[in-house]
């Protein structure tokens, strides 16, 4: 199996590509990324010498070079993880998020459609086109209820709205050209690797630096997490046995404030990595201005994924948490090379 990986020097593609290269002995695997500020070579050291793994540094807003990786490896999927992700950085600058989570997956879906229509038949019958989505698309939820398969779709951020554009879009592939697509939409993702602007290594970093901790607003929008290992293997499973054209949920059940979330990060670096002083890191929060539109509250129902193709999160919140937790203590010198001179913890999305 050849997979074209999008976004693969990122944090769920590194996680996906050191997944199936040490758990699929017949994965070949073609990481095409950008390489932008979150894009990292350094998350794939451990794979990155494998005889079955290939590196290709690609914007695909580009079609001639999308063009050109297509013809050289001929993959029988494409997962398509590449995108501008953080919300607070759509909130300043929404323009890369249009042309990257829009105008470059009309840019890929194009070149697999070109790739399609030249391939064997045989190619042409398993392969297949995995679009990694997010739940924001589907806008907040009041305090009951779950986001299915079958919700509206009602982004309110700029990041929302350009995944939202590319899930259309993909879609329409289907039904216009007959590309054979999968779409799935997941809660927040957290563990190793992660850039420091999202909130679980900030918080992490910043209390250990005796920075203060900031919560938005009162720090009552919940979030479901979801630890990026059990989001490889569910998409994985997706890609294995999922129904060309439907799209999966993909969440834990993992709602948590995200005050909760900050508070039991707090009780762990207590435990793992007392402060000099004695005090708990719970002294150092502190609650900031909210993000402009910041959305209530998210919760996936994956009973799709989970009955229909059998898959199940391996971690626990707590367990994956502290997991999270004790790679970030014990991996601060890959924290310094990603952050420096490129993001250092500044506050983003305030819309000023």
């Amino acid at each position: 199996m050849r997979l074209l990986v999008t976004g693969g020097a990122g944090f769920i593609g590194s996680a996906l590509i050191r997944q199936l290269l040490t758990e699929e002995s017949d994965a070949v695997v073609i990481n095409a990324d950008k390489l932008t500020y979150a894009g990292n070579l350094e998350s794939l050291e451990s794979v990155s010498c494998s005889p079955k793994y290939y590196f290709e540094q690609v914007d695909i807003c580009d079609a001639g070079a999308l063009q050109q990786l297509f013809d050289r490896y001929e993959p029988n999927a494409v997962i398509h993880l590449a995108s501008e992700t953080h919300v607070d950085r759509s909130i300043d600058g929404p323009s890369a998020f249009m042309q990257t989570n829009i105008l470059g997956t009309y840019t890929l879906l194009e070149a697999a459609r070109d790739y399609i229509g030249s391939a064997r038949s045989s190619e042409k019958e398993y392969f297949r086109f995995l679009h990694v989505s997010t739940d924001e698309v589907f806008g907040s939820l009041g305090p009951d209820g779950y986001f299915s398969e079958c919700s509206r779709y009602a982004p309110n951020s700029p990041y929302a709205a350009s995944k939202a554009s590319a899930d259309h879009l993909v879609r329409a592939w289907h039904i216009t050209y007959g590309l054979p697509v999968l779409i799935t939409n997941c809660s927040n993702n957290f563990g190793p690797f992660q850039f420091p602007e999202k909130l679980i290594p900030l918080i992490i970093l910043s209390a250990i630096e005796e920075k203060p901790l900031p919560v938005y607003g009162d720090g009552q929008n919940v979030r479901d997490w979801l630890y990026v290992e059990d989001h490889c293997r569910a998409l994985r499973r997706v890609l294995a046995v999922g129904r060309v054209a439907e799209s999966y949920n993909i969440g834990a059940r993992n709602e948590r404030t995200n005050l909760e979330v900050v508070r039991e990060l707090c009780l762990i670096l207590d435990e793992l990595k007392p402060r000099e002083n004695g005090r708990c890191y719970q002294d150092l929060i502190r609650f900031v201005q909210d993000r402009p539109g910041h959305d209530r509250r998210y919760a996936i129902d994956p009973a799709r994924v989970t009955q229909e193709l059998g898959w199940a999160p391996v971690e626990s919140f707590s367990s994956a948490l502290k997991k999270t937790v004790k790679w970030y203590l014990g991996n601060l010198s890959w924290c310094e090379r990603v952050r420096d001179g490129k993001y250092q913890g500044e506050r983003l999305g305030s819309a000023r």
